[in-house]
């Protein structure tokens, strides 16, 4: 099973993203975030954006990803709907699908500052499932 979700921590938002592998857990943890300030369904994929991070460690590595889409999103003005995830010894090949903001058609609701450590976690359950999750500043 492959999806994302948002969870509450007080002024902040928290993004979850789980699915059958580690680099899906990644991309729907990404697609959460998209979906704290618009609507993914609405975000067309006219553009693609690559993306690179390392890091031994998957709950910092998880940081350093959505954080790079965060600056992303900042220096193009764009929103992202969709996001592929490659990952080898430690460092992860990203690729983002999206488009220019368009403040009538998406309205951001918001505007994320940052990706945390709060709550962050990166596991398998039992099943398989892997998880990703952190809070990001908004």
């Amino acid at each position: 099973m492959t999806g994302w979700q948002h969870f509450d921590h007080m002024a902040d938002i928290g993004v979850h993203g789980f699915g059958t592998t580690l680099g899906e857990a990644f991309e729907q943890a990404a697609l959460a975030m998209t979906a704290v300030i618009a609507d993914p369904g609405g975000v067309r994929q006219d553009s693609v954006v690559e993306v690179a991070c390392a890091s031994s460690d998957p709950e910092l590595l998880l940081v350093d990803w959505l954080n790079t889409w965060i600056f992303e999103m900042a220096v193009r003005h764009m929103l992202f709907s969709r996001f592929q995830v490659t990952l080898a010894n430690g460092t992860l090949k990203g690729l983002g699908w999206g488009e220019r903001v368009d403040g009538v058609r998406h309205q951001p609701a918001v505007e994320i500052k940052g990706a945390t450590c709060t709550e962050l976690r990166v596991w398998q359950d039992a099943d398989g499932t892997w998880h990703a999750q952190c809070v990001v500043d908004v």
